[in-house]
Order: structure tokens, then C-alpha cells, then sequence
């Protein structure tokens, strides 16, 4: 497919960050977001409704849940709500549930649109040092058609299989990251209540081959405190909620999740639900009887945005 126009619905965080750069590789990309403001001043035309994208292309779309995938594509004004046209494809990056994506592509395929699905891995900051990830499932054709254009968004696109496999991989992966979070925030405070900093517990356990880029780049929000929000603690109990019926469904016991789920769930009723969710280090330290400060060190996050 040479130069696809593109449409993008959902200019959240992510959403924006990856919008820029599409229209920074040249693509003619035209926008809608719930919030209009919100699409303005990305680089992109500006549509009042998602149906006015149903001439475009390649549709990305990228909402916060299941049931705002399927209004954005089948509900009012939907993008193939239009009875004469719909995009060729139709690519989500949402977290949904493989139900909610198997009844899109339907819908998708009803209308003559094919439906990949591609959740991403990342967050702006990740985005902009052009990190990203993506799982990719689907019809093969399609994905080899557009590959060009997920690679735009980031450096690995990973091809997993049909239909909704990707769902899958997606959950599991965020399940690992809430489990990786609360581990890390764990042996964290048991560092500092033992006497030694944060920063300096992360800056050796960074260096050591247990470090990650995960590791690395949450470092700065445990040190001094600041969680600006990524990706919000609701949103990881909604994923933990999604695995967690996945195991249930394939017989896959996950008794560490299913821990960390309930933890999750605590820091959400105790008040961290427009945090970032590396705010899960506050409750640990809660039940340590510790009182974090932030400790006001300068803490590189070993992201670089690429030239």
C-alpha cells in the first residue's frame, strides 16, 4: 500500500504521541477524539465524528476500553456506520477483551474492512524515544500489507498469529508489568527500611542483570515521588480483571496475579486512581510503616528520544 491516507480515533497520551509520528513520517492522518482539543495541534486534520474517517485507508483506534471500541466503530456515527464506505482496514490498539475484538472484526468484515488487531507496549515517553512494541494478529496478507506503517510507531512489530491472539499476549503482558511493579516496589521499601536509599538500591539493581528498561524508566517515579500519570491504577486492575478471566477460561492457575490483583484493587479503593500506577510503592510503604519523600536526586530513565 503506497502512502495510505490514515484516520486515528482515540488522542489520549498514546494516542497523540503516536499520531505525531505518523504525520512526522509524512502520512496523511486525519483525527478524532472525544475531547476535539485534545486532537488539536498534533500535526493531523481534526474530524468532529468518527464516521468521517470511514474513507480513510488504515483506521488506528485507540480507547480506554471495550465497551468504547465497540461505540466508536458500530454505536452513532460510528466509523462503519457510513452505508457507503468503510476503511480497508482497521487496526486497534486498545486493551479490549478478545470477545469485544472478535465482535468488531465482524462488524469490520461485514462491511468489507478487515480488522488487525495490535495492542502496543510503551507510553509516551517510550513512544517518543521510538521504543515502542506492538503484537500483531490477524489475516497474515493484511499484516504484510501494512507493516510498513505499524513499524512507523516504533521499534519491534511482532506478527503472533490470527484472529484475537494479540488480546492475549497484551494482557499477559500487562499482568507481568503489575506484578514486576509491585515486586520492584516490595524489595524497594525493604532496601530503604533497612537504611539504604532508593536511589541507590535501583541505581545498583539497574546495573545488575536484573535490570530492565522497565526497571530503568520507573526508577525516577519511586525515587522522587512523582507519578504522573502513564498508565492509572483503574486501568491496570482492568487488565488484571481481563488475565485473570483468561486463566479462568484456559484452566492457567496465576496465584502471584492473583495476589498482586488484590493489591491492585486496595490502592484503587484507598485513592490512587489518577496516579501512575508505580504509585503501588506508596501503599507497600504504607503497610511497612514507612513514610516515603521524595528523596530529590536526579535519576536517569534510560529512555533517549531517537534522532
Amino acid at each position: 500500500m503506497a502512502s495510505p491516507s490514515i484516520g486515528w480515533i482515540g488522542a489520549g497520551r498514546m494516542g497523540a504521541a503516536l499520531v505525531r509520528r505518523l504525520c512526522a513520517a509524512g502520512y496523511d492522518v486525519a483525527v478524532y477524539n472525544r475531547t476535539r482539543a485534545k486532537a488539536e495541534g498534533l500535526g493531523a486534520t481534526v474530524v468532529d465524528r468518527p464516521v468521517d474517517l470511514a474513507g480513510r485507508d488504515i483506521v488506528f483506534t485507540m480507547v480506554a476500553a471495550s465497551a468504547d471500541l465497540e461505540q466508536v466503530t458500530s454505536g452513532e456515527h460510528g466509523l462503519l456506520t457510513d452505508p457507503e464506505t468503510a476503511p480497508r482496514v482497521v487496526i486497534d490498539s486498545s486493551t479490549v477483551s478478545e470477545e469485544a475484538s472478535a465482535a468488531v472484526r465482524m462488524a469490520a468484515r461485514k462491511r468489507g474492512s478487515e480488522l488487525l488487531a495490535a495492542p502496543v507496549s510503551g507510553n509516551p515517553k517510550v513512544v517518543a524515544a521510538g521504543r515502542l512494541t506492538l503484537a500483531v494478529s490477524g489475516p497474515r496478507p493484511v499484516f504484510d500489507e501494512v507493516e510498513p506503517v505499524l513499524r512507523v510507531l516504533g521499534r519491534g512489530v511482532t506478527y503472533v498469529g490470527e484472529d484475537e491472539v494479540a488480546r492475549l499476549v497484551k494482557i499477559a503482558h500487562n499482568v507481568f508489568l503489575g506484578v514486576v511493579i509491585q515486586s520492584l516496589s516490595e524489595i524497594t521499601v525493604l532496601a530503604e527500611k533497612g537504611g539504604v536509599s532508593r536511589a541507590a538500591f535501583l541505581e545498583f539493581l539497574n546495573d545488575s542483570v536484573l535490570g530492565s528498561v522497565f526497571t530503568r524508566y520507573k526508577s525516577p517515579a519511586l525515587v522522587n515521588l512523582d507519578f504522573t500519570p502513564t498508565f492509572t491504577m483503574p486501568l491496570l486492575r482492568k487488565d488484571f480483571d481481563l488475565g485473570l478471566a483468561a486463566a479462568r477460561s484456559l484452566e492457567a492457575p496465576m496465584p502471584v496475579a492473583s495476589a498482586v490483583a488484590q493489591l491492585v484493587a486496595s490502592a484503587v479503593g484507598a485513592g490512587h486512581t489518577e496516579e501512575d500506577f508505580a504509585a503501588l510503592v506508596l501503599e507497600q510503604a504504607r503497610r511497612a510503616g514507612l513514610e516515603l519523600e521524595p528523596e530529590g536526586v536526579s535519576v536517569d530513565d534510560g529512555l533517549t528520544p531517537d534522532e
